[in-house]
């Protein structure tokens, strides 16, 4: 619509605020570490509660807050002020680092699946197991807890870091292919254990 780019004067903030913002801009650009801090101040209780409402996990909200602001300031060069304003981009930065935590937990949910077994898979997916019961965390935290090490290190960045194969692969200095063969033999062990430690009909 024509209205997104036509001068609005009559709605810019009072003089105090503009000067503010720019100054907040020349600082950002500067790479000045205190303005920064301002900056975090001012916006990060909208940012928080932005993730908070459509995550629906403080935890998650936090982590999300914490990774639009080191974004912010990697990314500080291309912010555009002509285009809108600082707190405009931190939300449009906030909306892109939301999609990406719910992408990650829909993988950690299907590395989950791949890791049970048919039945296992079935019930989650009835709901007669919730994905997120505590006792589903401690039996896969300790069955992970007994696999070789490169293995376990691999899968829990992928299930409790929402790593991508690629993404840990950087992290550790390993091969994406080596990566990819840990998280396969893994997960291989895993679906063996589970299916050895699952109770059979004879046993209730």
């Amino acid at each position: 619509m024509s209205t997104i780019t036509r001068p609005r004067d009559h709605l810019r903030p009072p003089a105090e605020e503009r000067q503010q913002e720019a100054e907040l801009t020349r600082g950002l650009f500067a790479a000045d570490e205190r303005v920064f801090a301002t900056i975090y101040r001012q916006w990060s209780p909208l940012v928080r509660t932005m993730a908070t409402r459509t995550l629906g996990d403080a935890r998650e909200a936090e982590d999300v807050t914490q990774l639009v602001f080191l974004a912010a300031w990697r990314g500080r060069s291309g912010f555009r002020p002509d285009k809108g304003p600082l707190g405009a981009w931190l939300v449009g930065i906030t909306r892109r680092k939301i999609v990406d935590a719910l992408a990650a937990r829909t993988r950690r949910l299907r590395l989950i699946d791949a890791a049970a077994d048919a039945s296992t898979a079935t019930a989650l997916r009835r709901g007669d197991a919730g994905p997120d019961s505590v006792l589903d965390r401690v039996l896969l935290a300790d069955e992970i807890s007994r696999l070789p090490l490169p293995q376990r290190q691999v899968l829990r960045m992928a299930f409790y870091e929402d790593l991508t194969q690629r993404q840990i692969s950087e992290r550790t200095g390993l091969p994406l292919g080596t990566v990819k063969s840990h998280a396969r033999r893994g997960l291989h062990r895993l679906r063996h254990r589970i299916e050895q430690n699952r109770p059979s009909d004879t046993d209730e």
